[in-house]
C-alpha cells in the first residue's frame, strides 16, 4: 500500500481523539479468495469519508464488515468502542444498502413510521428525515409507485431516523439526477458537520471532491489514504478521475 500524503487516520491518533471505527487485522476471505487480508483502519466521526473505487474492489464487503452484517470476518472491527454489530450500536449505527430495503405495499410515510418504531425514534422524526430527503410530496404514495430514485431515498430516510452516530451508505446517489446527488452530498456534509461519522461509497470518481477524506480501494487494498486537495496536488490531475487513474499506475508493479 502506498499513501502520497499522511494518512488522516494518523492524524486522528494524534489529536487523542478516539475514532468512530477502527479495523485491525482486517481478514475477509470469500472461498478461497482474500477480498481483504490483515486491513488497518481508522475512521473519524465529524467527517465524510468516502470509499471509492472500481466495482469489486471491496467497497461493500468493508461497509458490511463496519456494520457487523459480514459473514467470514478476521481481525477486528470496532464501531464507536464496540464490536462491530453489536446490539447496543442499533440505534447509533446506520446502514442504507445500494438495493432499497423499504416494503413496496406501503407508503413512505407507514414505512419510515415502521422503522421509527422498530429503532424507537421521537415521536415526528419520520416528518424530520422525509424532509431532508426531499420525499415530502411523496409521503402518502405507495413505495412501490415510485421511481427507483426515490426508492433509494425512502432507504436513506429510514437510516436517518433517530440521528445516529455512524452512518454507512453503499452508493447512495445511484440513479439519482445531478441537482439531487447535489442536494444529498450537501445533506452529508451537514449531518457530518453535526459530530456523526459519514462513511459513503462510491465508483463516481468526481463525487470524491465532496468528501473530507477519502479511501481509494483497488483489489482489497486501500491504495491511498488522503483528501481531495492532496490527492489532486500529489498527482498534479485535473478532477478526480484522472488522479484515481494516476494513484493505480503508480502501484501497479
Amino acid at each position: 500500500m502506498m499513501n502520497y500524503s499522511p494518512a488522516p487516520s494518523a492524524r486522528h491518533a494524534a489529536s487523542g481523539a478516539d475514532p468512530a471505527v477502527a479495523c485491525v487485522g482486517l481478514t475477509v476471505r470469500r472461498g478461497r479468495r482474500a477480498v481483504f487480508e490483515g486491513l488497518d483502519l481508522e475512521i473519524a466521526a465529524g467527517e465524510v469519508t468516502g470509499v471509492l473505487g472500481p466495482s469489486g474492489c471491496g467497497k461493500t464487503t468493508l461497509l458490511r464488515s463496519i456494520v457487523g452484517t459480514q459473514a467470514g470476518v478476521g481481525g477486528e472491527v470496532r464501531v464507536l468502542g464496540l464490536p462491530a454489530g453489536a446490539r447496543a450500536l442499533r440505534r447509533r449505527v446506520a446502514y442504507a444498502t445500494q438495493a432499497a430495503s423499504v416494503y413496496d405495499d406501503l407508503t413512505v410515510a407507514q414505512n419510515l413510521a415502521y422503522f421509527a418504531r422498530v429503532l424507537g425514534a421521537p415521536r415526528g422524526d419520520t416528518e424530520r428525515v422525509v424532509d431532508l430527503v426531499g420525499l415530502g410530496p411523496q409521503a402518502g404514495q405507495r413505495v412501490g409507485s415510485l421511481s427507483g430514485g426515490q426508492r433509494n431515498r425512502v432507504s436513506l430516510a429510514a437510516a436517518l431516523l433517530g440521528e445516529p452516530e455512524v452512518v454507512v451508505l453503499d452508493e447512495p446517489t445511484v440513479g439519482l439526477d445531478p441537482v439531487l446527488r447535489a442536494e444529498l452530498w450537501t445533506l452529508f456534509g451537514r449531518l457530518a458537520r453535526a459530530g456523526a461519522a459519514l462513511i459513503v461509497s462510491s465508483h463516481v470518481m468526481d463525487e470524491a471532491l465532496r468528501c473530507d477524506r477519502l479511501l481509494l480501494l483497488r483489489e482489497g487494498e486501500v491504495v491511498t489514504d488522503t483528501t481531495p486537495t492532496e490527492l489532486l496536488a500529489s498527482t498534479g490531475a485535473a478532477d478526480p478521475e484522472a488522479a484515481f487513474l494516476a494513484v493505480i499506475g503508480r502501484t501497479t508493479p
